[in-house]
């Protein structure tokens, strides 16, 4: 009797402890979305009078950042679903792992396109038009002191495109020109540079990031690709950053035309990403990483060095008092 409960208490801890993992999680990719769009929902419905393309690559960056510097100790801040894969494939993550961080970056991703939402649109005409006139006044009151800027700027005709389109705030789609198999491309290459550069900003025997400084540095690299290469499509660079909000556009109001949009567009920047953060991981293994020396010389190089390092000071130890060095 006794073991079983002990048995029961360990199971209830452990369920407990995966529930919290999870949270935190979910917490994590939340952080870094609301803030990535909201400022895309500020440049869109502002007019550009609330900032520009750069302000979008500011808080996508910065967003990261804040991530990363949250939930880095805590659970690795894994906010990428074709990173968390590519860590699994290399070994750096267990696969068990992947199922927790994917379903969280989902629900994360989704959790804040609803927030956005919120803050940026007047649901209370929504509940106006079905009815509901006492959720209605209690959603006035909740959002009385948040702009309804999206339905504003749309007159509440939510579109995937046009010059009024809105869907575009919470999941990317295709400039004009753009084909199925460039874009396809696009992301690969970006989730690839995404890939190459974290695997040697992690790696302790390059020239990694400086203790404490992880989240700066991955927040300019995020940064960096934006700037450089986010134009063709938004540089989704991540499927669960597209895919959640995606489909909460497709509850929300914006309909099935968020999947149809741009010849079928949505699923690229779900599975490209996925083969280009391999792609890019991969490079950096053959390239750089299977290149180093071996422990036993990084170790004799390391002790080499500090002798040489040493050698000045024993010989100012050996110098007289008198002479002036």
């Amino acid at each position: 009797m006794y073991s079983a409960e002990i048995n029961y208490c360990n199971q209830f801890s452990h369920c407990l402890c995966g529930c919290l993992f999870l949270t935190g999680c979910v917490y994590v990719v939340f952080i870094f979305k609301v803030f990535g769009l909201g400022s895309v929902a500020q440049v869109v419905t502002g007019r550009g009078a609330f900032g520009e393309y750069l302000s979008v690559n500011v808080g996508f960056g910065l967003g990261v950042a804040m991530g990363v510097h949250i939930g880095g100790r805590v659970s690795g801040a894994h906010m990428n679903t074709a990173v968390s894969f590519s860590m699994c494939l290399f070994g750096r993550l267990g696969w068990r792992m992947l199922p927790v961080y994917i379903l969280s970056q989902l629900i994360g991703s989704f959790l804040a396109a609803g927030t956005i939402y919120s803050l940026y649109y007047d649901s209370s005409s929504v509940l106006v038009e079905y009815g509901y006139m006492a959720l209605c006044n209690v959603v006035k009151l909740a959002l009385s002191l948040f702009p309804d800027a999206i339905y504003h700027y749309c007159g509440g005709n939510l579109t995937v495109s046009g010059p009024k389109a809105t869907a575009g705030i919470f999941a990317t789609y295709p400039a004009p020109y753009l084909s199925l198999h460039a874009g396809f491309l696009d992301q690969v290459i970006g989730t690839a540079m995404l890939l190459l550069c974290l695997m040697a900003l992690s790696d302790q025997r390059n020239q990694p990031a400086p203790s404490g400084g992880e989240p700066i540095a991955v927040g300019l690299l995020v940064l960096l690709i934006g700037v450089s290469l986010g134009s063709n499509s938004g540089y989704a660079i991540n499927p669960s950053r597209d895919l959640g909000p995606r489909i909460f556009t497709a509850i929300a109001g914006w309909g099935p035309e968020v999947f149809r949009a741009g010849n079928g567009w949505w699923w690229v920047p779900v599975l490209a990403p996925m083969v280009g953060g391999v792609t890019g991981a991969s490079i950096y293994k053959v390239f750089v990483e299977l290149h180093h020396p071996s422990p036993c010389e990084h170790r004799r190089e390391l002790e080499d060095k500090a002798e040489e390092e040493a050698a000045p000071l024993d010989m100012q130890k050996n110098l007289s008092p008198e002479v002036c060095v």
